[in-house]
C-alpha cells in the first residue's frame, strides 16, 4: 500500500514540477487525490504515471527556451570561473554551494511553473517566501552576512532576469503581451523571494 501512493513531494518529483502545481492540479481535479486521516495528500502512482505519459515534453514553447538557455548561462560562468572571485563564493563549503544550486534549482521550477501552469498567486507566495528563509538559513549557517546572503541569491537572480530581457528581445511566437506577462510574473515571484530573505536574515540577527 505504501508502494501504491505517493506524498506531495514524490508525486512532484516524478512528474518534474513545484508542489504547488501539483496542489493546483489536485484542487482543479485534473489529478486524483485521497487525503489521509491527518489531512494530507496522497497521490495513486498509476494515476501520477498516467499523468506523466500525456504531458507533451516535446512542444517547445518560451518557457523552455528560457530554462536552457539559463542552464547555459550558469554552465557558462561556472566554467569560466567567474564565482571564484566572488567573496560569498569562497565562503561557502562544497555542500552548502550544493545546497544553493539546490535552492535555485527550485526557483526555476517554481517560476516555470507559474508562468506556465496557471497557479494561484497565494500557492506561489507561500512557496516563494519558503525559498527565501531558505536562502537566510543557509547563509546563516554559511556564515555569511545579509548583504552577502542576498549577494548569493541576486547572483542567480540575474541569470534569471538577463534570459527574459533577452527573449524578449528575440521574442518569435509570444506576443508582447504575453512577454510582458512573463516578465511581471517573474519580478514579484522573485522580488518575494528576496522580501522573505530580508525579513528570514532580520529575525536571525535580532538579540
Amino acid at each position: 500500500m505504501e508502494q501504491e501512493w505517493l506524498n506531495l513531494g514524490e508525486a512532484a518529483e516524478l512528474l518534474g514540477v513545484h508542489p504547488a502545481t501539483i496542489r493546483a492540479w489536485a484542487d482543479r481535479g485534473e489529478l486524483p487525490m485521497q487525503r489521509t486521516a491527518g489531512g494530507h495528500r496522497r497521490f495513486r502512482r498509476a494515476d501520477v504515471a498516467a499523468r506523466a505519459a500525456t504531458q507533451d515534453r516535446s512542444q517547445v514553447t518560451a518557457v523552455h527556451i528560457i530554462i536552457q538557455s539559463m542552464l547555459g548561462r550558469a554552465r557558462l560562468e561556472l566554467a569560466e570561473g567567474a564565482l571564484q572571485d566572488l567573496t560569498w563564493y569562497q565562503l561557502l563549503s562544497d555542500d552548502a554551494r550544493q545546497q544553493h544550486r539546490d535552492l535555485g534549482h527550485r526557483l526555476l521550477h517554481l517560476v516555470v511553473d507559474y508562468i506556465s501552469a496557471d497557479l494561484p498567486d497565494t500557492a506561489v507566495m507561500t512557496a516563494a517566501q519558503g525559498i527565501g528563509r531558505d536562502y537566510a538559513q543557509l547563509g546563516r549557517a554559511s556564515g555569511l552576512s545579509l548583504v552577502e546572503t542576498t549577494r548569493a541569491y541576486l547572483f542567480f537572480r540575474e541569470f534569471l532576469a538577463q534570459t527574459i530581457y533577452d527573449m524578449i528581445e528575440t521574442a518569435g511566437a509570444q506576443s508582447p503581451t504575453d512577454w510582458r506577462r512573463i516578465r511581471r510574473q517573474i519580478v514579484w515571484l522573485t522580488n518575494e523571494v528576496l522580501l522573505a530573505l530580508i525579513e528570514q536574515a532580520m529575525r536571525n540577527e535580532a538579540p
